[in-house]
């Protein structure tokens, strides 16, 4: 099966990303010593511009990451590596848009001293959609149980970084039990997130979900659902710690992520969860769908 088409921009350089363009001393490739963020569009604009780059802000203080390019010239990359993959691809529909930093290349070893300069590489492909059957009948997800979500106290999963070899694994425990999705513990048993998502549930109508204390990685659909669109949906929030326990007393679940927005979950393991059109998740999903028209028209200045 032919892979689809990722548009590459190393530097500045574009190219079609199954060019080698990294160097083997990158230290993104050797230790994942790396931050990144992804926008998607939304009607061919680029959607929360400001908060994913804010979000990039913090990941880079964090690891003490200088950033290669301000925001103007970040922007200015992502427009023009979003163009190229249009005139090669042909492609008109929603894009998926990576910025990936590095710390630089240099000689081998942890010491942070060794890095030459920061690097970055833009990536463009289609936004990934979920398959419209699972989208109405909702996903499956089962908890991982051979590991938990590394602290924040040891790697803070709210830095948003190169490093995801927790994730990956917990995602391969789950897709092993024929699952779309893994739900990942902390230490103490509750509920933190999914792979790649954010998770949320429905109780008595309010939505709840886990706080940031949990160790979670700050979803921009997240707080976004959280400032402005649960209330324009009617839907009153509760930040507040979930154990699987818990699950038997919640009627929806949801995972809420950039590409995916609101995607409504059928089960977790042996619990089962409410889908349909007249869910409190279908009225979330209504709603950040307006808000995002309504934003994207908003911003001329962002068109992709």
């Amino acid at each position: 099966m032919q892979k689809q088409f990722v548009q590459a921009n190393t530097q500045g350089r574009l190219h079609d990303a199954r060019e080698p363009s990294v160097s083997p001393l990158n230290r993104g490739f050797l230790y994942g010593d790396a931050i990144y963020e992804v926008w998607r569009t939304y009607r061919g604009v680029l959607f929360a511009w400001e908060e994913h780059w804010e979000r990039l802000l913090r990941s880079a203080d964090a690891l003490h990451i200088s950033l290669p390019l301000g925001p103007d010239g970040a922007l200015g990359e992502l427009r023009r590596t979003a163009e190229a993959y249009r005139k090669a691809s042909g492609d008109a529909g929603e894009l998926y848009l990576r910025l990936q930093v590095t710390r630089g290349g240099g000689s081998i070893g942890l010491d942070t001293g060794l890095a030459d300069e920061p690097g970055y590489v833009v990536l463009v492909q289609p936004c990934p959609q979920t398959d419209p059957a699972k989208a109405r009948s909702g996903l499956h997800l089962s908890l991982a149980a051979d590991l938990r979500r590394n602290p924040a106290a040891s790697l803070n999963p709210a830095w948003k970084t190169g490093n995801y070899l927790n994730n990956i694994l917990c995602l391969r425990e789950a897709r092993g039990r024929g699952a779309d999705e893994v739900v990942i513990l902390n230490l103490e048993g509750e509920v933190t997130e999914a792979a790649v998502s954010n998770i949320a549930f429905v109780r008595s109508g309010i939505l709840v979900t886990p706080p940031l204390a949990a160790g979670i990685l700050g979803g921009i659909t997240r707080g976004l659902v959280i400032s402005t669109i649960a209330a324009a949906a009617g839907v009153a929030v509760r930040e507040e710690p979930v154990r699987p326990a818990d699950f038997a007393s919640m009627e929806e679940c949801m995972l809420l992520s950039t590409t995916k927005d609101i995607t409504p979950v059928a089960s977790i393991d042996d619990a089962l969860f409410e889908v349909g059109p007249a869910t409190v998740a279908a009225r979330i999903k209504a709603a950040f769908g307006a808000y995002a028209d309504a934003r994207a028209g908003r911003s001329p200045g962002l068109g992709m």
